[in-house]
């Protein structure tokens, strides 16, 4: 292959993108670490949930589950996306009647699969079985061993967070992009800007049927009878960390977005030594993060193809200058000196290692002093800021479009909520009060995305 070929993505990137292979490589590096460095290292791996992979943890499922009586589980399909296939529960029950009718099993098997691994159910985890296969001929292979080879589409069966943290009453999650240019050695660059997605309903615990509640994906929302296309459930980053640093002061803040930095460099590091490096691979990574009550961001999954489709100007403007930024940091036309810590909107946050951040950076009011070269949701960008109608950033080579400040969405309208300030205000899904009780999906059922 030439060497000015650049493709987007590593041959087997789904070893990070995957939710099972995500949770398994992760796993595997806790329990490294864990051996290596100890306890309190390893347990900086402690930014996911719970999870379980279906149908092959079925009985360590179970028994995490009888464990702990009345939490709530969520089900996702391990290859899907847009919310397709996500569920909640809280009963085995609701487990048993899904399978039936779900793709969990394809339909040319559904009946047949089915029926079998409803038997395996009843049996201890470990128990040998004597099955009839077509040919008529015995199986007493184990349970097991027969349950693995049935066709089926994986799912993970995590446990739910019930404490998410709220703004006006709504669940939300974050997605942050990550631009690797190699693992071999790591080296990983951070976005300024992303945004926040919000749910279009009010947040209770008490209908979990309800994808309006409890799914953020822009898919789902859309199809809410309350959704408006112009104001959207989108919130900017920036906007967001301004929020957050009104309520609960900078320092709470620093420490927030510090954990985030620490699980994408640890998620990175836990596939650093199976992914496939290759340097002609690049790879641009959507993160998804949820942050509970007590400020801690847990990390939901990792997409190999976050979504560039547009809800409103803003989210345009983020989606045009992150493809362009990116190509920036590429670099096929080979104008960077590879002594660059900031490209547009990327900063270097690991270069074999962790970046200290540039000199000369303003510290920004009320964001404080970062010691790491992360500067995620920072409002605007510094270099930009001053350099209206310059062709190329302060810190590298790389020639830039001139920036300005991003326009406030149509839907961030200040309602008077109190909490926050005048240029603060919330996305007006998060400001109304819903006017149209949202559809009530049975237990069991899918979600259409």
């Amino acid at each position: 292959m030439d060497d000015h070929v650049r493709i987007s993505h590593f041959r087997n990137h789904y070893e990070l993108t995957r939710k099972n292979y995500m949770v398994k490589n992760l796993k595997r590096f806790r329990r490294q670490l864990e051996r290596e460095a100890g306890k309190p290292e390893a347990a900086k791996c402690d930014f996911f949930p719970k999870t379980f992979e279906m149908p092959s943890e079925y009985h360590l499922f179970v028994e995490e589950f009888r464990k702990h009586p009345g939490i709530t589980w969520i089900m996702k399909p391990v290859a899907r996306s847009q919310g397709k296939g996500i569920f909640l529960f809280r009963r085995l029950k609701d487990i048993t009647d899904w399978r039936q009718v779900s793709q969990f099993f394809p339909c040319h098997c559904q009946g047949t699969a089915s029926k079998k691994f409803a038997s395996l159910e009843a049996q201890p985890a470990h128990a040998a079985t004597t099955t009839v296969n077509p040919s008529g001929s015995q199986d007493t292979r184990s349970s097991d061993d027969q349950k693995d080879e049935l066709p089926v589409e994986n799912y993970v069966a995590q446990r739910y967070i019930e404490n998410p943290y709220l703004i006006g009453g709504r669940k939300f999650d974050l997605r942050v992009y990550v631009l690797v240019m190699s693992y071999l050695p790591l080296r990983a660059w951070l976005y300024r800007d992303g945004f926040a997605r919000f749910s279009n309903t009010r947040f209770t615990l008490s209908s979990i049927d309800d994808q309006y509640v409890h799914l953020t994906n822009v898919a789902v929302q859309k199809m809410s009878p309350d959704y408006h296309p112009k104001k959207g459930c989108k919130w900017m980053l920036q906007h967001f960390r301004q929020y957050l640093a009104s309520k609960h002061g900078p320092q709470v803040v620093e420490a927030l977005f510090s954990d985030m930095d620490n699980i994408f460099i640890k998620s990175l590091q836990s596939v650093q030594k199976v992914i496939i490096s290759d340097k002609h691979c690049f790879e641009l990574y959507g993160y998804d993060i949820l942050i509970d009550q007590d400020l801690k961001p847990w990390l939901l999954e990792v997409n190999a193809s976050p979504s560039l489709t547009a809800s409103s100007q803003e989210d345009y403007e983020l989606k045009t200058c992150l493809l362009e930024d990116t190509l920036h940091v590429v670099d096929m036309e080979a104008r960077l000196t590879g002594k660059e810590k900031r490209v547009g909107g990327f900063d270097l946050m690991w270069n074999d290692g962790p970046v200290s951040r540039e000199e000369g950076a303003p510290d920004l009011p009320g964001m404080g002093n970062f010691v790491t070269n992360t500067h995620l949701g920072m409002q605007g960008r510094w270099e930009a800021v001053s350099m209206i109608g310059k062709t190329s950033c302060s810190n590298c080579s790389a020639p830039f479009s001139p920036r300005r400040k991003l326009p406030v969405d149509p839907g961030m309208e200040d309602r008077g909520s109190g909490s926050c300030h005048p240029a603060l205000s919330l996305p007006d899904s998060c400001q109304r009060t819903s006017q149209h009780s949202s559809p009530s999906l049975q237990a069991g059922s899918t979600f259409a995305g």
